[in-house]
Order: structure tokens, then C-alpha cells, then sequence
């Protein structure tokens, strides 16, 4: 399973336009593509996915371009990534679509491959675009820094 360049750079559209929230304006595809050393035209592409799935707004005029409608913290990385990738499967026979294998009920990999990309998946679902945010970029709108750890945020059950 490989994350492709789409899912990495949709992630860091988001952080770029998250980065940059306070300014109160918009962002225009060409500042994005700048600071992102990414080509405009990749930008314009990627970014209408995350408008479609309702994470991205675009607006209009001289004061237009592109923000976040929606909070970071309710958005999963496994949201963010499969708005870019669709659906997250770590082998071809796990995908919806596939093909149906006629040995798919008794195969015993295909049910260690399940619960691996259950797992995968479940982990993605923890994290927000928020938590990378704030673990890699908050106070660092020159480079949007890279992430160099995550921990996982505290869940309702857990003490101190």
C-alpha cells in the first residue's frame, strides 16, 4: 500500500490553507502552489476534491479563492486521504469493486489482510487533520514543518 503524491499533497493543501486561516481571506491556487512547491495546475485538481467532499470551500471575487468550511478536528486523516485516493485497501481483493475471487471464503490471508487494513484504517480514523496540524505545523507557517511525531489523542476513557 503506498499513499500517493495525491494523498500527500491534498494533506498538505489542507495544512497550507489551515496555516494561513487567520489572514481571513481566502487563498488563492497560486499562493498554495507556491508555498507548496506544487504546480498550480496539480493544485486546482486536488483542491476540487476536497470542495466536493465538503472540507474546502471556493469563493468568488476580488477577495476569492480557497478556505476551510470545515473544522480540522472533524476531519479523519482517513477522511482526508480517501477524499484524494478513495477507498484505502491494502490488497485488491479487499476493494469493493473487486472482482469476487472464488476462493475469498476460505482464504486465509485475505482474512489477515482484512483485519490489517481494519487496523490501518481504524488508526487513521484517530487522527485528525487537526493533530498534524497542530504536531507539525502550528507556528511554522514559513515551511509547514514535517511531522516528526504524532501521539494519539487522549480518548474519554483514558486517565492521566
Amino acid at each position: 500500500m503506498r499513499i500517493s503524491t495525491k494523498g500527500r499533497y491534498g494533506l498538505r493543501i489542507l495544512l497550507d490553507l489551515a496555516a494561513h486561516q487567520a489572514d481571513g481571506r481566502p487563498r488563492l491556487i497560486r499562493e498554495i502552489a507556491k508555498s507548496q512547491q506544487i504546480s498550480e495546475k496539480y493544485v486546482s485538481r486536488l483542491i476540487l476534491a476536497l470542495r466536493d467532499a465538503g472540507v474546502v470551500g471556493s469563493f468568488r471575487g476580488a477577495r476569492g479563492g480557497y478556505a476551510i468550511v470545515k473544522p480540522l478536528d472533524q476531519v479523519t486523516l482517513l477522511e482526508a486521504i480517501e477524499t484524494m485516493e478513495g477507498p484505502l485497501e491494502v490488497v485488491e481483493c479487499l476493494a469493493a469493486d473487486a472482482a469476487n475471487c472464488e476462493r475469498s471464503e476460505t482464504c486465509g490471508p485475505r482474512q489477515f489482510w482484512r483485519r490489517f487494513n481494519d487496523e490501518i484504517r481504524a488508526i487513521l480514523r484517530k487522527y485528525t487533520v487537526q493533530d498534524l496540524f497542530a504536531s507539525c505545523c502550528a507556528g511554522n507557517q514559513d515551511g509547514l514543518a514535517s511531522l516528526v511525531s504524532l501521539t494519539p489523542p487522549a480518548s474519554e476513557g483514558d486517565s492521566e
